[in-house]
């Protein structure tokens, strides 16, 4: 099983691009955020053509998650549980027995900004909302746009960004309570070269130059970290014409059969 995750900043724009996208990767699941979309106007149609059943959780302009899978999607949900929020940044629904949680992060605009206080409470119930979740599906995958650079290594200029947006002790702190409950950092658990990132600014020709975060995570829970075989982060999309600002980032499972 392919699954990966692909900040599309308006499926409007960069639909070719993902289903050129799908043909060309075989992908059996892709979470997609800032899709900026409203349900009523979503690609179900399109996105069916090529194979593939979707959910979606948007809304006008801002934010916005998709789930697209060969297999039927059950079990779907949207929204973190017991959390009152009108921003449309989770979906979930289970895959051929996997729990796929496709979540867009909030960016948090700057350390100690309202938005940013919004975004560690918003991280704290996730993590709460997966710690039930593990309970009742074993196989959870955490994928999306996590807003985070775990590491220095994740940064491309690590002196530059100490401290700031993205990359704060709290906001790691944060992501390393997903990896205490026992998820796994798909990408790390292969030898990786250095200098690989998932996002890049627009501006100041930072794609050109690499001047990068790796802030789009595959995160798995024990039995599909043991089934991991591959994580990539693809670059290919990020040189296209009018392209995402991220890359989307896939994992390869070997699962057993039932």
């Amino acid at each position: 099983m392919k699954i990966a995750t692909w900040n599309v900043n308006s499926l409007k724009v960069r639909l070719p691009h993902v289903l050129d996208w799908l043909a060309a990767n075989q992908a059996d699941v892709l979470c997609l955020q800032e899709t900026k979309t409203e349900d009523k106007v979503f690609p179900y149609a399109e996105l069916a053509a090529a194979g593939y059943h979707a959910a979606h959780n948007g809304q006008k302009t801002y934010n916005g998650v998709a789930i697209l899978a060969r297999a039927k999607l059950e079990d779907v949900r949207c929204d973190i549980p017991d959390f009152a929020d009108e921003q449309k940044r989770v979906i979930a629904a289970t895959v051929d027995g996997v729990r796929i949680v496709c979540a867009y992060m909030p960016n948090g605009q700057a350390v100690g900004a309202d938005k940013y206080v919004y975004k560690l409470r918003w991280l704290e119930a996730l993590a709460a909302s997966v710690r039930e979740d593990l309970q009742r599906w074993p196989q959870l995958a955490l994928l999306g746009d996590y807003n985070i650079a775990p590491e220095d290594r994740d940064v491309h200029d690590a002196a530059a960004w100490k401290d700031q947006i993205l990359c704060s002790e709290p906001e790691r702190a944060a992501f390393r309570r997903f990896i205490e409950l026992g998820l796994a950092d798909a990408f790390r658990l292969f030898a990786q070269p250095d200098k690989l990132y998932s996002w890049w600014d627009y501006r100041q020709m930072g794609f050109r130059l690499n001047r990068g975060l790796r802030i789009d995570h595959v995160l798995l829970a024990p039995p599909l970290a043991a089934a991991c075989r591959a994580c990539v982060i693809d670059k290919t999309p990020r040189k296209l014409e009018r392209p995402s600002d991220h890359a989307p980032v896939m994992a390869t499972l070997e699962i057993p059969s039932a």
